[in-house]
C-alpha cells in the first residue's frame, strides 16, 4: 500500500508538471513574438493602401442642350439671300442660370456669330460669347433652328412694311435694288439705318428670293457642348 501511494502521487506530480509545461509553452512563445512586432516592422508587413482622393470638380459650366433665349437690338428683322453668309451680334435675351439658381449667362451678354447657308436653309451658328460686365470672350458652340421659309420679292411688293426696321444683307440688298430703282425705296432702306445703296440700282430684275429672319422666334440658340465659364 506504500509502494501504490509513492507511485500515484509521483504520478499526480508528474501530471501536474506536465500540464504546467503544456500550458506555460504557448506564453513562453507568445511573449517574443509580441516583442519583435514593432510599429515599423507591422507597417513592413502590412503596409497601408494610400487613400485615393478623388478631387472635386470645381469648373463652372453650361450643360450642352441649354436653350440660350436670343435678341437683337439693331434690327427687328434680317433679309439675307438663300446663299448669302452675313456676320450677326446677337444678345442674350434672359439670364441663363444654374440649378442653385446662380447667374451663369447674364442677360444682355452678347454673342457673335453669322447667318449662313447650311442643308435645307439658313442657320445661325455662334463663335464667341461675350459675357455682360466683365466683357470676357469665351468660344461657344451653339446654333439656331434652320430656317427654312423664304419670302419672293417682286415689284408689287409692300417694300415700306417688309423692310422696315430691317438689317439687310449686302448681297439681298444687291438683288433687291435691281427690281426696285425709285429714290423712295432708297429712302426706306435709309430710314431703317442701311444707309443709301446709291450706284447698286441697277434695274432689270423681275423678282428675288430671300430668307426675313426675325431673331427673338427664330435664332433661340442651343448648345452643342458644354460651355466652360472658367
Amino acid at each position: 500500500m506504500v509502494i501504490s501511494n509513492r507511485w500515484q502521487s509521483r504520478t499526480a506530480l508528474l501530471l501536474a508538471l506536465g500540464m504546467t509545461a503544456t500550458t506555460a509553452i504557448p506564453i513562453l512563445l507568445a511573449t517574443p513574438a509580441t516583442a519583435t512586432l514593432q510599429p515599423h516592422l507591422l507597417a513592413q508587413l502590412f503596409p497601408q493602401q494610400p487613400t485615393q482622393v478623388t478631387p472635386q470638380s470645381t469648373r463652372v459650366r453650361v450643360s450642352s442642350g441649354t436653350v440660350i433665349p436670343i435678341r437683337s437690338d439693331e434690327a427687328e428683322k434680317i433679309v439675307v439671300t438663300p446663299n448669302e453668309t452675313l456676320p450677326v451680334t446677337l444678345t442674350v435675351a434672359k439670364n441663363i442660370r444654374s440649378s442653385a439658381g446662380t447667374i451663369l449667362i447674364p442677360v444682355g451678354s452678347q454673342v457673335e456669330g453669322e447667318l449662313k447657308p447650311v442643308e435645307g436653309g439658313t442657320q445661325f451658328i455662334a463663335k464667341e460669347l461675350i459675357l455682360k460686365n466683365s466683357n470676357r470672350r469665351l468660344p461657344i458652340e451653339a446654333t439656331s433652328e434652320i430656317i427654312t421659309e423664304t419670302e419672293t420679292i417682286d415689284e408689287g411688293t409692300d417694300v415700306g412694311n417688309i423692310f422696315k426696321n430691317a438689317a439687310i444683307g449686302a448681297a439681298a440688298a444687291a438683288v433687291l435694288s435691281e427690281i426696285f430703282g425709285d429714290l423712295d425705296f432708297i429712302e426706306v432702306l435709309a430710314g431703317a439705318g442701311l444707309g443709301a445703296l446709291g450706284g447698286w440700282i441697277l434695274g432689270g430684275r423681275k423678282a428675288a428670293e430671300v430668307v426675313v429672319v426675325y431673331p427673338e422666334t427664330d435664332l433661340d440658340l442651343i448648345l452643342e457642348s458644354d460651355l466652360l465659364l472658367n
